[in-house]
C-alpha cells in the first residue's frame, strides 16, 4: 500500500476516533538546541504586534477575504460567536503566513492537537490550540507558561516550532509533523492531520 492510500486510511481512523473537542496532542521533546539556532526562534517569537496582514494586490485581497468568510463558515459549530471567530482565523492566516506554512495545514493540526479548544492541556502539559509543551517558554520566550494560552502567543509558538521541525527535517512534513507530536517516524499522528488539512483547504466541500 502507497504512502497516501495509507495517509488516507490513517486519517480516516484516527478522525473517526477522536471527537473534535478532544486533545490528542503528544509530547514535543526538548531537545538541545544550538545559541544561534535559539536566538532565531526567540526573534521570531518576540514581536507582540497584533496581525496585520499586507496585500501588494487587490486580488490578492479579494481571495483572503473570501478565504475568511468559506473558513469562518465552517468554523461556526466550534466557535459560535463572530468576532472571535474571526479573530481566530485572521491570526491563523497571519502567523501561518509570517512562518512561511499553509493556513489549511495548520488549522488541521489545531483541530488534530486541541480540537480547536483555547485552554486545551494534554497529559504531558502541552498547552492551548497547538498544544504548546512549556518548555517551549524557557527555551526561546520569557518563561512564562500562562502566556501559551494566550490565542496570537500559542499560534506564534506553534507555527514557528513547526518551521523549525521542518527545517531540521528538510522540508520533510510526515516526519516534521511526527516531530511535532513527539512522535516521529509514526504513521497515525501525521495522516490525521493530513486528513483534517483537506476538510480546511479552500474548495474542499
Amino acid at each position: 500500500m502507497n504512502r497516501g492510500r495509507r495517509t488516507l486510511l490513517g486519517a480516516a481512523m484516527l478522525l473517526g476516533m477522536v471527537p473534535w473537542g478532544r486533545a490528542v496532542a503528544g509530547t514535543q521533546v526538548e531537545e538541545p538546541l544550538a545559541d544561534a539556532v535559539r536566538s532565531v526562534l526567540a526573534a521570531a517569537i518576540a514581536s507582540d504586534a497584533p496581525p496585520r496582514p499586507a496585500f501588494g494586490t487587490v486580488e490578492e485581497r479579494l481571495a483572503y477575504l473570501a478565504w475568511l468568510g468559506s473558513m469562518s463558515e465552517r468554523l461556526k459549530k466550534r466557535k459560535a460567536d463572530h468576532r472571535t471567530r474571526v479573530e481566530f482565523l485572521e491570526t491563523v492566516w497571519y502567523e501561518s503566513k509570517r512562518a512561511g506554512l499553509e493556513p489549511a495545514l495548520v488549522l488541521g493540526l489545531i483541530q488534530v492537537e486541541s480540537g480547536f479548544r483555547k485552554y486545551a492541556i494534554s497529559k504531558a502539559g502541552a498547552r492551548g490550540y497547538m498544544q504548546v509543551m512549556p518548555f517551549w517558554a524557557r527555551l526561546i520566550g520569557d518563561g512564562d507558561v500562562s502566556r501559551l494560552f494566550h490565542m496570537q502567543t500559542n499560534l506564534r509558538f506553534g507555527c514557528v516550532i513547526l518551521r523549525h521541525y521542518l527545517d531540521i527535517e528538510r522540508g520533510d512534513l510526515f516526519l516534521a509533523l511526527g516531530r511535532y507530536n513527539g512522535s516521529r517516524g509514526r504513521e497515525p499522528y501525521p495522516s490525521a492531520v493530513f486528513g483534517a488539512r483537506r476538510l480546511w483547504q479552500q474548495g474542499a466541500a
